[in-house]
């Protein structure tokens, strides 16, 4: 599926089944709740911390498919094309750290 398609597979799926859209403050809001749950298990799956009883069969696609779901939700009302904008800024990046990370000895193993 390309980021055109998906746009608008939930764009369809909000305004049938989701009835419409929250507003931009609402969706900022539940994506960062989402953000929150994926670093949960990123915490506990790579990092330090330990699952609790009952967590272990968290889902980290599962939780990252949620953050896209709803960034794709804020692209849609705010009208921006998320494969216009990814290309933009890989552009950007491009220019910007043309030979930044080579140069960086700490990137070396």
């Amino acid at each position: 599926m390309t980021l055109e398609e998906a746009q608008k597979v939930v764009d369809q799926w909000i305004k049938t089944t989701g009835v419409r859209y929250f507003n931009e403050l609402t969706n900022m809001a539940i994506l960062t709740e989402e953000v929150g749950e994926l670093a949960r298990i990123i915490a506990r799956k790579y990092g330090e911390q330990s699952f609790k009883e009952g967590e272990q069969d968290t889902d980290l696609a599962e939780e990252l498919a949620d953050v896209f779901f709803v960034l794709i939700c804020i692209a849609n009302q705010t009208d921006v094309n998320l494969s216009d904008a990814l290309k933009k800024s890989l552009d950007k990046k491009t220019r910007r750290d043309k030979d930044r990370h080579l140069k960086n000895k700490k990137l070396r193993s």
